[in-house]
């Protein structure tokens, strides 16, 4: 399945569900596919949060090389994906690393549908003041703290409560959710994206694999480990074509 391949109508009646499930309509063939992949994050959960994951990563599981070029594993089908996901939920969310590493804008460019609310998890007040996601346009953007300090005019600040030094993602979840930010895309970077899923955070994770080798660089997901393979997750998995690459649509049971 090939985003060329959705339909405008299509593509337009996903983006009005807007956190509503729908009934699905009499879809045949790659329209189908499009419908399965993206009506459960469109639909979202109208009491509680519904938290996806995105990651694009090598075959050998590298997300750059060891000098940090990573731009772009994935192809364009793939970038283009990512850009729906963002059209579909109400908040993308990040953590700093990310911010300092790629300065993201985290808007929709690629597809038609409205920019998500921006959220940066940043324990140490270091987002600067010029980062391209604070631009001036009129979408709402938090900062996710630990403690009270500067922070950026544009952001709202967000104080949560560390534990063990950090910001548990499941605190994250629930301040969101108080705000209004139900549907949530869990965007970067890898440590951010390793804590929300062994948190068990994740309803869905977007695992994008495209076909290189890159042999050395950082990793996607770094989880604590684990003695027996019979600890290991196992989430139901459907698999669809996006260009060159492939997308593994894992849906997780909620811890």
């Amino acid at each position: 399945m090939a985003h060329k391949t959705i339909p405008s109508s299509l593509w337009q009646r996903l983006l009005a569900q807007a956190g509503e499930a729908a009934k699905p309509p009499k879809l045949t063939g790659p329209a189908r596919g499009v419908w399965e992949l993206y009506a459960p994050i469109a639909a979202g959960k109208a009491e509680t949060s519904f938290v996806l994951g995105q990651l694009g990563q090598s075959l050998d599981g590298r997300i750059a090389t060891a000098t940090g070029h990573s731009h772009y594993i994935n192809g364009p089908e793939a970038i283009e994906h990512l850009h729906r996901l963002r059209a579909l939920v109400d908040a993308v969310v990040v953590g700093i690393g990310t911010v300092l590493a790629d300065d993201p804008q985290l808007t929709v460019r690629r597809v038609s549908g409205p920019n998500p609310a921006r959220v940066v998890i940043d324990p140490n007040g270091r987002l600067p003041q010029d980062a391209r996601l604070l631009a001036e346009d009129g979408i709402p953007v938090f900062v996710v703290r630990s403690e009270k300090g500067p922070t950026p005019a544009r952001a709202t600040p967000i104080i949560l409560p560390a534990k063990e030094g950090r910001l548990h993602p499941t605190d994250i979840v629930a301040a969101l959710a108080e705000r209004g930010f139900r549907r949530l895309l869990i965007e970067g970077g890898a440590k951010t994206l390793s804590a929300f899923l062994a948190a068990g955070a994740l309803d869905r994770l977007h695992l994008c694999v495209a076909p290189l080798v890159i042999g050395a660089g950082p990793i996607g997901l770094d989880l604590p480990p684990i003695d027996h393979l019979h600890d290991a997750l196992r989430p139901e998995v459907t698999i669809h074509r996006l260009g060159a690459d492939v997308l593994f649509d894992c849906r997780f049971p909620r811890k």
